[in-house]
């Protein structure tokens, strides 16, 4: 219950977290790209994946509680979770790697894998900060799982040579698996190791 003052506020908000408010959003959500006549004009614009979020409006009320731009999660690789935090702004290639030190301040305790989406740009943000590169580079090496590696090899140098989940040169023979497909062949596999997602 709320007074008077803050009635048509609460009205308002019980409102938008409706129902049939919320099944008209999972509609949109489903097709984000069409705008319908009936659906109101998109206000502010869509935040790129790993850009710094723009400062958030000042809230009216807080009868619901802020949201954070992402939670990201450290996984073992069978699927127990170590550590979770939540980013506010951004995940950042910079969060990223504070967030990983906190979690592993200690060197001989850091996993040999971490395999994340954006590993090439935690490694270009590492290499520019020297001091973390050196840091890290003697424990731990950040990969991409394979789908990701598809997509940046063609243009990204870095990617190709220091995040590739399955490097033919022999340096991560334990990333690589064989696996006997339907035609009888013996082909190499990518053993991902998902310890961060």
């Amino acid at each position: 219950m709320v007074c008077l003052d803050h009635e048509s506020t609460w009205q308002k908000h019980v409102h938008s977290k409706s129902k049939s408010t919320l099944n008209g959003l999972r509609r949109i959500l489903q097709r984000p790209a069409e705008r319908q006549e009936w659906q109101p004009k998109q206000s502010g614009s869509i935040q790129p994946h790993d850009a710094d979020q723009p400062a958030l409006p000042v809230r009216k009320h807080y009868f619901s509680p802020n949201r954070f731009y992402c939670v990201e999660t450290i996984c073992a690789p069978c699927g127990v979770v170590i550590a979770w935090t939540k980013f506010d702004k951004a995940e950042s290639p910079s969060n990223i790697l504070d967030w990983l030190k906190a979690v592993y301040p200690n060197q001989e305790d850091r996993p040999s894998y971490i395999c994340i989406d954006k590993a090439c740009q935690v490694v270009r943000t590492a290499l520019q900060k020297k001091r973390v590169w050196n840091e890290w580079k003697q424990t731990t090496r950040f990969i991409v799982d394979s789908y990701h590696y598809i997509n940046h090899k063609a243009d990204d140098f870095l990617c190709q040579k220091w995040c590739n989940p399955m490097p033919k040169d022999g340096s991560a023979p334990n990333l690589i698996g064989q696996k006997v497909g339907k035609d009888g062949k013996i082909y190499d596999v990518s053993l991902e190791l998902y310890i961060y997602s």
